[in-house]
């Protein structure tokens, strides 16, 4: 019987590329996103690997949604092994400029969705003895974010949860990776605002089926952390040492909006 993996925010980007990966491996595959359209076109073409795939048009940044999800896949009588918590967003700017309503959706999607789903689905996980969590962060998690304050948080957030709930779930058979790419070609940037910021004009941009190729297999060996890219890699070992000023100023150079 197919192992089921979940994947939020499938509708384009990784977690598109996250579906397929699946699929082509033999995982059954629950779509979760807001547009069912999107959804229902990439159902069709991973049906080509002769998987089953299920759409379930959920919003993340309503309150009430990871419990519905949740009780959505229960009636169905699914038993999710792969849990991917990819959803997640961006805005770029100073932060009393940006729409308060928007930043405190950031903070429901990229934060509040994964602690609560992860309560949810990981329960069942941990009374079976085996599945894996995979928690989509960021090289952003690594440092303040002048200009993107709220999602260098959020970032932050996914991380140090993923790393104490990971060592919580130590011995149960269950594991818990966070991935943390650096600037990755997809729509994020679009959406955030900032594909005219020196991080996306500097060059260095990953590919989006590289970084889940690599965070794909960090999770299926139970990885902790996985920062993709060596530039990134590099990147976050200096930050343990270099004054916090000074990853601030950085961060905020390679955030701030043309205008600002």
């Amino acid at each position: 019987m197919a192992q089921v993996a979940l994947i939020t925010g499938a509708s384009s980007g990784l977690g598109e590329q996250f579906a397929h990966r699946f699929a082509r491996d033999g995982h059954d595959v629950v779509l979760v996103a807001r547009n069912e359209a999107r959804m229902n076109a990439l159902a069709e073409r991973l049906r080509l690997h002769k998987v089953r795939t299920v759409v379930m048009p959920f919003d993340l940044s309503d309150r009430a949604s990871p419990k519905k999800l949740f009780e959505a896949v229960t009636e169905k009588g699914l038993e999710v092994e792969f849990l991917v918590n990819n959803a997640g967003f961006g805005t770029n700017g100073p932060f009393l400029e940006l729409d308060l309503a928007r930043e405190l959706e950031m903070v429901q999607v990229n934060s509040a969705a994964v602690l609560e789903l992860c309560h949810h689905f990981v329960k069942p996980m941990r009374a079976r003895g085996h599945g894996r969590v995979l928690n989509i962060a960021s090289t952003a998690a690594f440092q303040p974010g002048p200009f993107m304050a709220t999602y260098f948080a959020t970032k932050a957030f996914v991380v140090s949860f993923s790393e104490a709930l990971g060592h919580e779930l130590h011995g149960t058979g269950v594991t818990v990776t966070a991935s943390c790419p650096g600037a990755t070609d997809t729509e994020f940037q679009k959406i955030s605002g900032n594909a005219e910021s020196r991080l996306f004009k500097s060059g260095g941009v990953a590919k989006p089926e590289e970084v889940v190729d690599q965070a794909y297999e960090a999770m299926m060996h139970g990885e902790s952390l996985a920062v993709h890219g060596w530039k990134n890699y590099v990147l976050f070992q200096s930050l343990r040492v270099a004054p916090r000023a000074m990853a601030r100023q950085i961060a905020a150079s390679l955030n701030r909006p043309p205008e600002s």
